[in-house]
């Protein structure tokens, strides 16, 4: 297959790329810069915004397929920069599948379309979406889920993947984050012990974007489906934290606030940086709190049933594997 990848140059579309490159496919990424990984590799690589019309429908001209990854991702940030990429970068994706006739579209979404700060133990794809969001980042990639799933029809299959904390080799958000607030002692658990959350290594991830490459086609049984994409091993929401500060040689976080008090730092944290317009984003904030409080972890027999998913990289091994990584590339 001719297979174009937005985003590639990201985390988990890079992941992506090399696996369709190994196999043999004819793989493109499109980002907004050059990627010397890519480069190396000899994969192909278009530079666009995916907030351009003009520029995602010309380049999605002549592929088969379209693995859409490209995303802002973060816990903070305007939303209008939010609904430019996740929601109207989507609706470009969409109609470059259209104008040019391209039949397939494995989307990435993200798990917290259904979380709105409550407790998931074991969630399943029937979990209705959440009804409020803390974050603008699950909130728009929630509408851009909708109008993926939508869209499936005669004409052009849909699938919607739902992976969860991605980490691994190469991570560029969830572990520096957690290194650089471990290491000036910024880092906190919150709530009650006990919850669990779930994870997913990246390289497993990008596995499941394959396997739904391969099964989808107009009609199929995975089309306008979505798919919780997990290592199918939660852990508490500490000692999850934990292995991965030890996989860094960063200081472990065992200090905790009470809900209510992290709630409060929060909120008032995240008031003064809208007042006061300051750059960067707060110290904490409400959505941050939300998923350190609370479990929230899926069940995957759905993904191992229709998509012959099974994590290649168990926990344990993928952090041995991450703490030798680091080694080299410090964080």
């Amino acid at each position: 297959m001719r297979v174009l990848v937005t985003g590639g140059s990201g985390f988990l579309g890079q992941a992506i790329c090399r696996r369709l490159h190994a196999r043999g496919d004819e793989v493109v990424s499109l980002a907004r810069a050059r990627n010397d990984a890519l480069d190396k590799l000899g994969i192909a690589q278009i530079e666009a915004d995916i907030t351009s019309y003009d520029a995602v429908v010309d380049a999605m001209e002549g592929f088969d397929a379209v693995i859409h990854c490209a995303a802002k991702v973060g816990p903070w940030g305007r939303l209008s920069e939010f609904y430019q990429v996740n929601v109207l970068g989507t609706d470009h994706v969409l109609a470059g599948c259209t104008v040019h006739g391209i039949r397939r579209l494995v989307f990435t979404s993200t798990s917290t379309v259904v979380h709105d700060g409550q407790d998931i133990n074991a969630g399943r794809e029937t979990l209705p979406y959440a009804t409020h969001f803390r974050a603008h980042y699950p909130a728009t990639k929630a509408i851009a889920e909708r109008r993926v799933l939508r869209a499936n029809g005669p004409e052009l299959a849909t699938v919607a993947l739902r992976p969860h904390l991605v980490w691994g080799p190469g991570d560029p958000n969830l572990l520096p984050r957690l290194v650089e607030r471990s290491r000036k002692g910024r880092l906190r658990l919150v709530g009650k012990p006990g919850k669990r959350v779930d994870h997913v290594h990246v390289e497993n991830a990008a596995l499941a974007h394959l396997l739904a490459l391969d099964r989808l086609e107009p009609g199929s049984p995975i089309a306008g489906r979505v798919y919780f994409i997990t290592q199918g091993e939660p852990l508490e929401i500490g000692e999850f934290l934990n292995a991965l500060l030890q996989a860094a040689r960063a200081p472990t976080v065992e200090k905790r606030w009470p809900l209510s008090i992290a709630y409060a730092f929060a909120a008032g944290s995240e008031l003064l940086w809208s007042l006061l317009r300051l750059k960067g984003e707060p110290p904490l904030t409400r959505f941050i709190v939300s998923q350190l409080a609370s479990a929230h972890w899926f069940a995957i027999e759905a993904a191992r049933r229709d998509l012959g998913y099974e994590p290649e990289i168990r926990t344990k091994e993928g952090l041995e594997q991450l703490s030798r990584w680091l080694l080299y590339h410090p964080q």
